[in-house]
């Protein structure tokens, strides 16, 4: 899209070595900044992820004598149950300027390990509605291969375990007794979280659903409205999330959403006409919830319309203001540019 990226490559260590991924990240990075800095002179370092993305670039604005930003995306409540971890985060959020969380709940998980409230500010995701945006449901079926007839639920995500796509699956059985022609697509693959693809597919043969579940791989953004416009349900039984985009793409193609109450989750689906939120890890609960919003009649207008008011261009002014503002105080122009940070 016109953005030059550059990938610096750093020292890395698997297993109890990781906790000096920060260290090291922000060695590899600092040729390519002290470059940049001859090129043009930036007045913000932006992080994505506290660690080890955050640390390293706590570390290189004090190297380089410039503010830093550290955006919370949601591994950070994973990490602050790890002490070693919690500590190097701790610190690279005491050293930014200022800390955005993409949901409350994170906001909170920081500010219980010692965050100052003043430094951290919400700003959630959104959604590109020029790339998410309903096509009609028998064209998207049709260019997917799917049959006309029959409902079907949706998820999208790295096929890992924290996603969930095995807890909707051993719904299946149970729902398919009131939808018998019931058909679940599943959309992605791998990640860095792992992959569970095999497993999903052995669990859908022992349990004889080789017709109803859907395996369609990864798909570009650009193509994901096909499956969420094919779809009548999304779903994600998912073990964490800080604020989860493929809410608010699957809302902005019509979709209402059944989700768990973990992380940012109930600050996407903050009302009962955008979808239902139920408790993690309760099968039970999660096959009346998707049973039911198969039979509900749902506002997808409605639904559509709340996706667009969450929109990037909604999040980007909020950004730029904080970020205009930090320039400022830093006694620089308010034209801010800013090389970011992320692994």
């Amino acid at each position: 899209s016109g953005i030059e990226v550059l990938h610096p490559r750093f020292f890395s260590i698997p297993g109890i070595f990781k906790s000096l991924d920060g260290f090291f990240m922000a060695l590899g990075a600092l040729p390519t900044l002290l470059r940049l800095r001859q090129r043009f002179d930036y007045q913000i370092i932006d992080a994505h992820f506290a660690y080890p993305d955050g640390y390293a670039a706590s570390l290189l604005g004090q190297w380089l004598g410039v503010p830093v930003t550290i955006t919370l995306r949601g591994t950070e409540a994973r990490l602050a149950g790890v002490p070693v971890m919690r500590e190097l985060m701790l610190k690279a959020l005491l050293r930014a300027t200022r800390v955005f969380s993409v949901s409350d709940s994170l906001r909170l998980k920081v500010l219980s390990i010692g965050v100052p409230e003043g430094k951290v500010r919400v700003v959630g995701n959104g959604v590109d509605a020029s790339k998410f945006q309903p096509v009609p449901q028998h064209q998207a079926r049709r260019e997917l291969g799917l049959p006309d007839q029959g409902l079907m639920l949706v998820s999208v995500g790295g096929l890992c375990e924290r996603k969930g796509f095995h807890r909707v699956i051993n719904c299946l059985p149970e729902l398919r007794r009131s939808f018998p022609d019931l058909r679940y697509l599943v959309v992605g693959g791998a990640s860095a979280e792992g992959d569970w693809t095999e497993r999903l597919k052995q669990q859908v043969s022992d349990l004889g659903l080789e017709e109803v579940v859907v395996f369609l791989g990864t798909m570009p953004p650009d193509r994901l409205k096909q499956p969420l416009s094919a779809a009548d349900v999304f779903v994600l039984s998912t073990r964490n999330e800080g604020w989860a985009n493929v809410f608010l793409e699957a809302m902005a193609c019509g979709l209402p959403v059944v989700t768990t109450n973990v992380g940012g989750n109930v600050e996407v689906v903050c009302r009962p006409e955008l979808g239902t939120i139920v408790a993690f890890d309760d099968s039970p609960a999660l096959t009346l919830a998707i049973a039911a919003a198969l039979r509900a009649q749902w506002d997808r207008k409605q639904i559509i319309d709340y996706a667009h008011a969450n929109s990037w261009d909604q999040r980007v002014i909020a950004l730029v203001s904080e970020f205009t503002q930090i320039a400022g105080d830093n006694g620089e122009q308010t034209s801010v540019s800013a090389p970011a940070i992320k692994g």
